[in-house]
């Protein structure tokens, strides 16, 4: 009897122990629950971390845009224009030529080391009002290069300031890269302008030099034309006065 009860409880409590499947419990994995947290958790940073990159990258690429935008401002033209006006007044000039090859051939012709016999008093005189006219040329074409470069100065003041104030001015590298290189430009300009000026100072200082030696060499030829051919002077007795 007692071995039938043991059996009974033992067979009821397997039935207890026995659910339906509808009345089981779900079971946490807190492990895993952790993990996919921390996963989660990563990835969130790793997409914040590319929203921050692409951020500078936009910045990056703005910065890029301004320095490479260009200066729109150019003085180039004023430049130029101031530089053909000095040049037109060298161009000309007048008197003895400034080509090569007509300077070489008429300062022989009027600045002779040495007169011919031929050669007689109206010719010299001619070469000697030339020579004269040449030196007048070369110093009026000096003091004239002098006044425009004067005038100069007042356009170089105003490009001067422009150019530095769209320097201080560019929104970025390219632009201010440009100003730089037309005050560069403005530079060589003043640069070339003072070479025009002394250009203009030592041809008026050789003009005159050169007629100087000419003029003597003409002496010599006019001692020269007065003496040879003539009846040398002779001495001769200067009577007394008499009673």
């Amino acid at each position: 009897m007692k071995k039938t009860i043991s059996l009974v409880l033992v067979a009821g409590l397997s039935c207890a122990l026995v659910l339906p499947a509808q009345a089981q419990f779900a079971v946490i994995d807190a492990a895993n629950l952790v993990k996919t947290g921390l996963s989660a958790e990563r990835a969130l940073k790793q997409i914040a971390n590319q929203v921050l990159s692409l951020e500078n990258e936009a910045v990056m690429l703005t910065n890029e845009a301004k320095n490479l935008k260009s200066l729109n401002f150019n003085v180039l033209s004023r430049l130029l224009a101031i530089y053909e006006q000095t040049n037109q007044l060298l161009a000309q000039a007048r008197g003895l030529s400034m080509t090569l090859e007509r300077t070489v051939a008429q300062f022989s012709q009027q600045y002779p080391s040495a007169y011919g016999a031929g050669v007689n008093n109206a010719q010299m005189a001619a070469d000697a009002y030339a020579r004269w006219q040449n030196s007048l040329e070369a110093l009026r074409t000096a003091v004239n290069v002098q006044s425009q470069s004067n005038q100069n100065f007042v356009s170089d003041t105003n490009n001067l300031s422009d150019l530095v104030a769209q320097s201080q001015n560019a929104s970025g590298a390219l632009g201010a890269l440009q100003a730089t290189n037309q005050l560069l430009a403005l530079h060589a300009r003043q640069l070339i302008q003072q070479q025009q000026i002394e250009l203009s100072q030592d041809r008026a200082t050789a003009m005159e030099q050169s007629r100087a030696v000419a003029a003597q060499e003409r002496a010599r030829q006019v001692r020269l034309l007065f003496t040879a051919g003539g009846v040398a002077y002779a001495p001769q007795p200067v009577g007394g006065f008499g009673p």
